[in-house]
């Protein structure tokens, strides 16, 4: 395929043409697209992969200019994907992040990708994680997944990075009482970004404030205490005392064979997703549940039966044996 071998050359025309495909949903994109990702597989898992989220207003896209920006001094080529399962929706936000980085947007060494959902957050995992390989394949150092959404967004990006930081803003107390218990066990990292003007003595309380709280939650790894640093993405100070993190954060994990064992498991829970999903759409997609389901779903917002019986009901057709009759197609596009 000559995509995979533009890609590999590190085409950028074709690493965006590569990812509109593992993007689309038509079945025939759909089938070029697993060809491609199979053929570029080998070069795949070399790069660094960071998840970015934070409280709103933490300035998150400012942090990843900024980010982006140092790394690439630091001779890196870098990937910005950014997870929005609300795009589908609303359309500007996660375009609206890439214009925010204009400077990073333009650099040759770094590529800006906002991932559209089309409503499913398990679209976006699927998809986010198949860009992920065909950023790596292109040959770019450290991936950087943004959550632009909030809510399980950040669960979905912690299961397919190496390293999930997580930014703050000074004034610890407000946003502790806001950040879901969950997001902090998964942290590897804490940045209290605005490290500047006034908000320097700020900040540093606030860090203080975070390493105690930190100290009531269990990490998920057994061989890395997450720190918390200063930053301030609006000055670009910090950056270094980050990348420094992440890459002790790589030497430690990968020491002890942690990294390879939550890539493994990350791949085997991707699969398990893709099985569930794909079950989901095949059950969806017989005519007799198209039949059923809208007359059970009647009955269960009127109260006339528990949606345990709907349920039960609707998947006793499975019982029936067969497909339920011809499976709908999806709409073709026709090519222009």
């Amino acid at each position: 395929m000559q995509l995979a071998a533009d890609l590999r050359g590190g085409n950028r025309r074709a690493l965006a043409k590569a990812i509109t495909l593992v993007e689309s949903t038509r079945a025939d994109d759909q089938a070029q697209a697993q060809r491609l990702l199979e053929q570029i597989l080998p070069q795949t898992g070399r790069a660094i992969r960071v998840g970015v989220t934070g409280v709103p207003g933490a300035g998150k896209s400012t942090f990843i200019e900024a980010f982006g920006l140092y790394l690439i001094a630091q001779g890196k080529r870098v990937a910005v994907l950014a997870v929005d399962p609300s795009s589908a929706r609303s359309g500007g936000s996660i375009l609206g992040d890439k214009t925010r980085m204009a400077r990073l947007a333009v650099a040759p060494e770094a590529f800006i990708r906002p991932s559209p959902s089309g409503g499913s957050l398990g679209g976006v995992a699927r998809r986010t994680r198949e860009a992920i390989l065909v950023c790596e394949a292109a040959g770019y150092d450290v991936v950087l997944v943004e959550t632009v959404g909030v809510g399980q967004s950040e669960v979905a990006v912690a299961s397919m990075v190496d390293f999930f930081l997580v930014l703050m803003l000074p004034g610890a107390g407000d946003e502790l009482q806001g950040i879901k218990k969950g997001i902090l066990e998964l942290a590897d990292a804490l940045a209290v970004n605005k490290w500047d003007g006034d908000n320097v003595a700020r900040a540093e309380r606030a860090a203080a404030e975070y390493r105690a709280a930190l100290h009531l939650f269990r990490h998920v790894s057994p061989n890395w205490d997450p720190p918390v640093l200063t930053v301030s993405a609006l000055e670009s100070r910090g950056m270094d005392q980050v990348w420094a993190t992440i890459q002790d954060h790589r030497r430690r994990l990968g020491a002890s064979g942690e990294l390879a064992e939550r890539r493994r498991e990350q791949q085997q829970q991707w699969f398990v997703s893709m099985l569930r999903d794909g079950l989901e759409e095949r059950f969806r997609g017989r005519h007799d549940v198209r039949r059923l389901l809208p007359e059970l779903e009647a009955e269960v917002v009127a109260a006339k039966i528990t949606p345990t019986e709907a349920a039960r009901r609707l998947l006793a057709l499975l019982d029936d044996g067969g497909d339920g009759g011809e499976r709908a197609s999806a709409p073709r596009r026709a090519r222009g």
